[in-house]
This record gives structure tokens, C-alpha cells and sequence, in this order.
């Protein structure tokens, strides 16, 4: 049995952040949900009203022997803007907010040096602001949250073409 470990990455709409990774080799589960509040268990409505301080988040399960921590991470800057603190694309609040929790100093050093890498590089106008915090209890969201991608690929398609789609062809590709 192969060795198991965790990534949690808020990156805006946690329905567009699951099938950037859910279609990676190493990839066991991603599972949207909520982190970093203060209410425990909360639901999507009471996240959605912005009083709770969760962001909406992925939590991924994933074989490090196949996929490392580190190419995540890259996955994860590729589908964010991480210029903007306030939101991500149409996800305005901070229930949006783009985060990168990790789970020990490991996972923080390479968070650390890949945003670092990432501010050096240029590539951006503006400063990169996306967090780096200890990760906290991460509460799955409602079944229908789950594998939104898959459930509802019209729905999800708008959501992609909000914005994130267009950002990411001009800044990534």
C-alpha cells in the first residue's frame, strides 16, 4: 500500500479548483469543502455569507511517490490569480481569498520558495499576495459541492468562463 499525504489550496470557487487536480496520475481524492473559520461544520450558506472565515477550499489526497507536493503547488498557481487578495475572478470576499495551507514545515518551505520563485520571476505587474497558513479542520461542503465538474459540466462551464478561464489561457499558458 503506497504512503498517502494531504494538500489543501482555496483558490476562489472550490467547483473550479477540483479538475485541475482531480485529472493528475498520484491524485486519490479531492474533496471541496471549507477551512480556516471559526465555525465548526459550517454549511455553503453560512460560508456564503461571509461571517464565518472559512475559504472554500480543496482537500487533496495524493501518492507522493507519483506526484509530489511541490508539483501541486505549481498546479495550484495555474489556476489562481495570485495578485488578488480580495477574491478570485467573479468570487469576490474572503471566503475566496487564495490560500495555500500546509500541513507541516516541509510543505511550508516549498510553498514558501515556489511563491518566492514565483514574485522573482516577474511574471506578474503587481506584488503575489496569495497566503501561506498552517493548515486547520477542513469540513467537507454538501454532497452536491462534490465533483461539481463532473455533475454539472454546464454550470461549470459558465463558472470557468467567469473569468478564470481567459486569466489563466493570458497568464499561464
Amino acid at each position: 500500500m503506497s504512503q498517502t499525504e494531504t494538500a489543501i489550496f482555496a483558490g476562489g470557487c472550490f467547483w473550479c479548483m477540483v479538475k485541475p487536480f482531480d485529472t493528475q496520475p498520484g491524485i486519490q481524492s479531492v474533496i471541496s469543502g471549507y477551512t480556516g473559520g471559526h465555525t465548526v461544520n459550517p454549511t455553503y450558506a453560512e460560508v456564503a455569507s461571509h461571517t464565518t472565515g472559512h475559504t472554500e477550499a480543496v482537500k487533496i489526497t495524493f501518492d507522493p511517490t507519483v506526484i509530489s507536493y511541490a508539483e501541486l503547488v505549481n498546479i495550484y498557481w495555474r489556476q489562481t490569480d495570485p495578485t488578488d487578495a480580495s477574491g478570485q475572478f467573479q468570487d469576490r470576499g474572503d471566503s475566496y481569498r487564495p490560500v495555500i495551507y500546509v500541513a507541516n514545515d516541509d510543505q511550508r518551505r516549498i510553498a514558501e520558495k515556489s511563491k518566492a520563485d514565483l514574485a522573482a520571476s516577474e511574471q506578474f505587474n503587481a506584488p503575489i499576495v496569495t497566503q501561506i497558513e498552517a493548515a486547520q479542520p477542513f469540513y467537507p461542503a454538501e454532497e452536491e459541492h462534490q465533483d461539481f465538474y463532473r455533475k454539472n459540466p454546464f454550470r461549470y462551464q459558465i463558472e470557468e468562463m467567469g473569468g478564470r478561464e481567459a486569466f489563466i489561457h493570458q497568464n499561464w499558458h
